[in-house]
């Protein structure tokens, strides 16, 4: 079905079917100030399409507008504060940061403030998962310490009260026994759920020009499970942390402009069909357009956050209140361990904590971009827009103008993602539905900063699971509705090949 969107005086086709509830247009979580139509004209105009690719467009540099950061050359490049922010919001930034950095101790503990970890758990703070705000990676040996990865647990449902309430939702529950998330660590006295192994078969692709590529492909297993096995239809999806930076703008774009881009059923004949992810917000109770998370599972940064807190720490919050965190019914000896939600804080992070920490997630500045005006990185993106890889990877956006978190407001940005999901194809597909994704669908990543990767977070391994280990793998990965821009970059000359990586390493 077709909707259309009045916005001042343009109007945009929305190709696709809301739900009849409240829906992905609500935005409660922004104080949002209407466009005038003058604007709606001047925004279409700066985020058309380029005319030529001889020179950068106009302020294509500065990648977050005017909360765009200075790019640094150590592992910092990731957690400065947006640029545009006051000296008073500075200060609440540091205060969020030390929230994401604290480690969290077992219950009962002197440190009432910090106790409450698990009993089960994946990470002890929200840093070690994001280690410097960048992204995680898979393990690299047996005995990795610094591995950020876990495996998501999913069992159809056809029961879940959110298939009547929202069209094209997927019903699933946790497993039975392990919950909605397999805990590789546990506190003493407490077995951990599970040991992570992971296999790869290297597999060759040939190229243009006689060059090759080698890809490898993983197979997962939750190895020395604890409680017994899995349930028998459970899915298992390994997730990698994403980077941190942008989270605030990205929740300022405007809902009616990634709907904008929605074709679920590609009426325009392009090979792209992207469609929302709409979710249930535990926050404002109803459905929301999901933009968080690998699948766009969560709607909001704060919901993103205290999910995060409630299943890989195990700290109970305002949104996800149970204390023993994704502990399932059956694992009783998990629910009857001391928790830390015995004090005034009513809930082991409060709304005072969750809140610090969703203004430091909201805040972390994106780096400028690097080489804009290189010769090479200008044949890149023409190559970027001539093969379709524009189609998904939307360069650039106008957030909403905001009358609170003003910094935020009335950016011109350049994630390079149209948060929509896509069919990726078998090669990448995890089995796993959520919400309205099924198992071949993702949300198309925000590229802004992919190119810093290595200097942040040590390592250059992409996609949701660290698979790739460089740009080109990534990018040989595509399928699906990707799979014509997989193809054109396969058959390449090498120079343009080359010339497409060095625009992906200046994002």
């Amino acid at each position: 079905m077709t909707r259309m969107l009045r916005l001042g005086l343009k109007t945009l086709p929305l190709f696709v079917a809301l739900p009849a509830v409240a829906g992905p247009l609500d935005e409660p979580h922004l104080s949002i100030i209407p466009r005038t139509a003058s604007e709606v004209e001047r925004i279409a105009r700066v985020t058309a399409p380029p005319q030529g690719f001889d020179a950068p467009q106009r302020f294509e540099a500065l990648s977050a507008g005017a909360a765009t950061v200075r790019v640094r050359k150590d592992a910092d490049a990731f957690s400065e504060p947006s640029a545009s922010m006051s000296f008073e919001s500075e200060l609440e930034f540091e205060l969020g940061k030390a929230m994401f950095e604290k480690l969290w101790v077992s219950s009962p503990s002197s440190t009432k403030a910090s106790d409450g970890l698990g009993p089960l758990y994946n990470a002890r703070s929200c840093m070690r998962c994001h280690i410097n705000d960048g992204r995680g990676h898979p393990p690299e040996s047996h005995d990795d310490s610094a591995v950020s990865m876990f495996l998501r647990v999913a069992v159809p449902d056809e029961a879940d009260p959110m298939v009547e309430r929202i069209e094209g939702y997927h019903g699933t529950m946790p497993d039975p026994t392990y919950g909605g998330q397999l805990q590789d660590f546990a506190l003493a006295g407490y077995p951990a759920e599970y040991r992570l192994q992971i296999d790869y078969q290297e597999m060759s692709i040939p190229l243009a020009g006689g060059d090759k590529a080698s890809l490898r492909k993983p197979t997962y297993k939750a190895a020395d499970l604890a409680y017994g096995p899995l349930h028998p239809d459970a899915t298992l999806s390994p997730r990698i942390a994403p980077q941190m930076i942008g989270l605030g703008l990205l929740e300022a774009i405007p809902a009616a402009d990634i709907l904008a881009k929605a074709d679920p059923e590609d009426t325009d004949g392009d090979g792209i069909s992207g469609k929302p992810n709409i979710v249930w917000s535990e926050r404002y109770q109803m459905p929301m357009l999901g933009r968080f998370g690998l699948k766009a599972g969560r709607p909001t940064v704060e919901e993103q956050s205290a999910a995060a807190f409630f299943r890989d720490i195990g700290i109970s919050n305002p949104l996800f209140p149970d204390a023993w965190g994704d502990c399932s019914l059956n694992q009783s000896d998990c629910r009857s361990a001391p928790h830390g939600d015995k004090d005034v804080r009513g809930t082991e992070l409060d709304e005072t904590g969750l809140d610090l920490v969703t203004f430091y997630s909201r805040h972390l500045g994106v780096p400028a971009r690097r080489d804009v005006e290189d010769k090479a990185v200008l044949r890149g993106k023409k190559l970027f827009h001539e093969v379709g890889c524009a189609s998904c990877h939307t360069p650039s956006y106008v957030t909403h103008r905001l009358k609170e978190e003003p910094e935020l407001g009335f950016q011109l940005i350049w994630p390079y993602t149209d948060l929509l999901l896509h069919d990726m194809g078998e090669g990448l597909a995890d089995g796993q539905p959520e919400a309205r994704a099924n198992g071949q669908e993702w949300r198309t990543p925000p590229l802004w900063g992919i190119g810093l990767t290595e200097q942040v977070s040590g390592h250059r391994f992409f996609l949701h699971d660290g698979r790739a280990r460089s740009h080109l793998e990534a990018v040989l990965w595509h399928g699906g509705e990707a799979e014509p821009q997989r193809d054109a970059v396969i058959a390449m000359q090498p120079d343009d090949r080359a010339a497409l990586i060095s625009f992906l390493e200046s994002l």
